[in-house]
């Protein structure tokens, strides 16, 4: 009896805070290996911008015509004009 408690409060725990950012992370990555070529996204700094070119870890973007900029692929926090039920949504909320 003296067990039970403990073992709830660790079941608990992980159905409260461990799955959600593991579902979380999951989610991310598969963002982030789902970005294409021509795709239009948000960086974490708020930065929206076209991909032009994938790299294994890095990504180039094309902000405005003529500006490209080099980011790290995790940097990425979204795409734009998905729709909300997307799975690769990640956490943009437009």
């Amino acid at each position: 009896m003296e067990l039970l408690f403990p073992v709830l409060l660790l079941a608990v725990m992980y159905l409260l805070l461990i799955r959600p950012q593991q579902q979380r992370v999951k989610a991310q990555r598969a963002l982030v290996a789902g970005i294409e070529v021509g795709d239009e996204i948000v960086t974490l700094g708020g930065l929206i911008a076209r991909v032009t070119r994938l790299d294994d870890d890095t990504v180039t973007l094309e902000a405005a015509p003529g500006v490209t900029m080099r980011f790290r692929r995790g940097a990425i926090a979204g795409k734009v004009g998905v729709t909300p039920d997307d799975p690769l949504a990640g956490r943009n909320q437009d």
